[in-house]
């Protein structure tokens, strides 16, 4: 592998040749390396990434898995999907060549992140993010097959018991809350059961008072400190939320006690983790118990179950893409729903 020094900047380059996926042969220069070994590295790790097969380094697998994943899925999405994996998966497997990599290696993680408090949902998400490593591997690079598959899964899809706040629960805890701003943020959540980041994207615009609607067209996150707003999450986020008159007065209430704002602001411009800390704090302080900020969605969904909602009417109110993502989420929540049908069965009999 040849490598050059430049003698006038005093670093090294590296400069060859290679074939590209469509039969081309192209000539590749990089230049700024400190050491001779860096540059051949790079070229090394270059050459390896543009072979059709898996013999290469996992992490050079992840980079061409990654850089094909940046066109496909939304910003933040990438950039939980790339903390995931640099956090969780390349500590373990980054230096291992990918068709080396075996069902034994797979069990050892697996092993050694059960030792931790993870979560069963988050363990399966993990394990579900390096399945999708090796299928891309078995797809475009002719992986012969997933030690993955063989291993076998770790985690559960779903949580054993949601956690959700009754209507009792959740108006103790908001009898705690002083702060104006965010005591409607939890009534919206609560109240709506609009995910997190639909409600930090919530401008005055996205608000019709008069109809009682709130209009649901995009959605807030930051990334490294930087504001970023993105179309929903699905088609069937894209929605007209009705609300109760009850909700439209505190709404109303809240705006007159502003005296300057533009329609095109967003409402509640902080973080989530304020609306975590301060829901934390709250529940520590008063002995309530404690959920998440997400879990105030589950409470909604719950509250509409126990009201005696279709599921399809309860998916459209979420913006779940499929009515099956909410019989697959809720359908635990109350057990005593199928002896409810039974007597009423008992009625007619």
């Amino acid at each position: 592998m040849p490598t050059y020094k430049d003698e006038k900047r005093g670093t090294y380059y590296c400069s060859f040749y290679y074939t590209d996926f469509s039969g081309n042969k192209r000539r590749k220069k990089k230049e700024g390396f400190k050491k001779q070994s860096d540059a051949k590295a790079f070229e090394r790790d270059f050459l390896q990434k543009q072979e059709n097969n898996c013999d290469m380094q996992f992490k050079n697998l992840v980079d061409l898995y990654l850089d094909d994943a940046k066109t496909r899925i939304r910003s933040t999405t990438l950039n939980n999907k790339t903390e995931l994996i640099n956090l969780k998966i390349l500590p373990y497997f980054s230096e291992l060549i990918v068709s080396e990599i075996t069902p034994n290696h797979i069990r050892k993680w697996q092993n050694e992140l059960k030792k931790s408090s993870y979560s069963d949902t988050y363990l399966k998400a993990i394990n579900n993010q390096l399945t999708a490593i090796f299928n891309f591997a078995i797809k475009y690079f002719n992986l012969a097959s997933s030690p993955t598959l063989k291993a076998g899964s770790m985690g559960k899809k779903n949580a054993e018991a949601m956690q959700f706040w009754t209507v009792d629960e959740f108006k103790s805890f908001i009898g705690y809350c002083k702060d104006n701003k965010l005591e409607l943020a939890y009534k919206i959540l609560f109240w709506t059961g609009i995910r997190r980041g639909e409600l930090l994207a919530l401008t005055y615009n996205d608000i019709d008072l008069e109809n009682r609607l709130i209009s649901i067209n995009k959605t807030y996150t930051k990334i490294k400190n930087t504001d970023i707003i993105n179309p929903p999450k699905t088609a069937k986020s894209k929605r007209m939320i009705s609300i109760s008159e009850s909700l439209a007065n505190d709404i109303r209430e809240y705006y007159d006690t502003l005296y300057d704002f533009k329609p095109s602001e967003r409402i509640f411009e902080f973080s989530l983790s304020r609306l975590r800390h301060s829901l934390n704090s709250i529940c520590k302080k008063n002995e309530i118990k404690r959920i998440r900020v997400h879990d105030l969605r589950h409470s909604h969904a719950s509250l509409l179950i126990e009201l005696g909602f279709t599921a399809l009417a309860i998916s459209e109110r979420l913006g779940h893409e499929k009515v099956q993502t909410t019989l697959n989420t809720y359908s635990h929540l109350y057990p005593n729903k199928d002896m409810t049908i039974a007597n009423k069965l008992d009625d007619l009999y």
